[in-house]
């Protein structure tokens, strides 16, 4: 669980981000489920974008998401999401204490 200064620090960084990740009209196919994973691997810091064609929610999404992909939902604006998880091997991101 991250605290709260955390999460601002994440949501600065993923300012500057583009989505990596685009949920349509299939929903939340096992395609999304693996790419999401992949960009959580190597990035640990991703942005998914929800388009206006997908038939659940974006708040819907970001839980089955990030339950799915044991992430944690930094942020979730209109139908923008990012996700964080932290890369035990090789850890990118240097979160402040």
């Amino acid at each position: 669980m991250l605290k709260k200064h955390q999460k601002q620090y994440l949501k600065g960084l993923a300012n500057t981000l583009k989505p990596t990740v685009m949920v349509g009209k299939n929903g939340l196919t096992e395609n999304v489920i693996t790419s999401v994973k992949e960009g959580l691997n190597s990035h640990e810091l991703i942005k998914v974008s929800v388009l206006s064609n997908a038939e659940a929610t974006p708040e819907q999404l970001a839980i089955e998401i990030a339950s799915e992909t044991n992430s944690e939902i930094i942020s979730q604006l209109g139908r923008k999401i990012v996700f964080y998880k932290r890369n035990v091997k090789e850890p990118k991101i240097e979160l402040p204490r």
